[in-house]
């Protein structure tokens, strides 16, 4: 009887607890607070550089950002140059006369309803490739291809790495990023791919390399490590200040074409 009671108790509080605990975790993710969102991918691939300003949308919501207009953005180069970015559309500012030289820091200040939004980033100098293909890989007896970027570290500084993808002319994703901690001074082998796509022969690629700061590095590190082949992205730590979402970089790129053609690869 004794036994019988003391498991009738320990039932009841189970029973406490477990709806107590249901009730608690009963988050309302509609009222959610909007954060400002800023997109600023900056590089000396063109003269023409975009700013988007943005807002969190709840997530129900059918869009997927709300698009910020009347905002002031301005990037200030240490020299003390000031280049202004004129709203666009959907979010958008734009500056068409802006190319960023390597060895600078800039800094980032976006001005919206009162509220100041800054950062800094600076723009390494480019470390050249000394080749570049495809190799096939053949895993579990299945082919695989990856753009392959081979060359040189330099040694006795920090140096980061981040890779952009375009298959047959699609826009460009985010591939993944690199450091040279274990192969500093090094020849190094970088392997490029789409994490949600596998290239195939016929394709023709686009790759952008990147060589880019310590905080860029971090975010996208992050971001790479908290959504892989996730539809909805964690928020990885932005560089910007005032608790904005996003990241600032200014970083020094080149271009390259391939063709995946089966078991040799070839330069466009």
């Amino acid at each position: 009887m004794m036994k019988r009671g003391w498991c009738g108790c320990i039932m009841v509080l189970f029973l406490f607890l477990f709806f107590a605990c249901e009730e608690v975790i009963d988050v309302d993710l509609n009222e959610s607070e909007s954060r400002i969102v800023i997109d600023a991918q900056l590089s000396d691939l063109s003269h023409s550089q975009r700013i988007r300003v943005s807002k969190t949308v709840a997530f129900t919501s059918e869009i997927s950002s709300q698009p910020v207009e009347g905002a002031q953005v301005v990037v200030i180069e240490e020299e003390g140059r000031v280049f202004e970015f004129s709203y666009s559309d959907n979010g958008n500012y734009i500056n068409d006369d802006f190319l960023p030289i390597s060895g600078r820091t800039y800094r980032l200040q976006v001005v919206n309803q009162g509220e100041v939004y800054q950062a800094s980033s600076f723009m390494p100098n480019y470390i050249d490739v000394d080749s570049i293909g495809v190799v096939e890989e053949r895993i579990f007896d299945e082919p695989f291809y990856f753009a392959t970027f081979k060359f040189t570290d330099i040694q006795g500084q920090r140096d980061y790495y981040k890779y952009d993808l375009s298959i047959n002319q699609s826009r460009f994703l985010f591939t993944g990023v690199y450091n040279d901690k274990f192969n500093d001074g090094l020849f190094v082998t970088h392997q490029v791919a789409d994490s949600d796509r596998d290239l195939i022969p016929g394709d023709t690629i686009t790759v952008r390399r990147y060589c880019v700061d310590s905080q860029v590095y971090r975010y996208w590190n992050e971001f790479q490590l908290m959504n892989p082949g996730t539809a909805a992205p964690g928020n990885p730590t932005s560089n910007i200040s005032n608790n904005a979402l996003g990241c600032f970089s200014v970083a020094s790129g080149r271009e390259y074409g391939l063709r995946v053609s089966g078991f040799r690869s070839t330069q466009m």
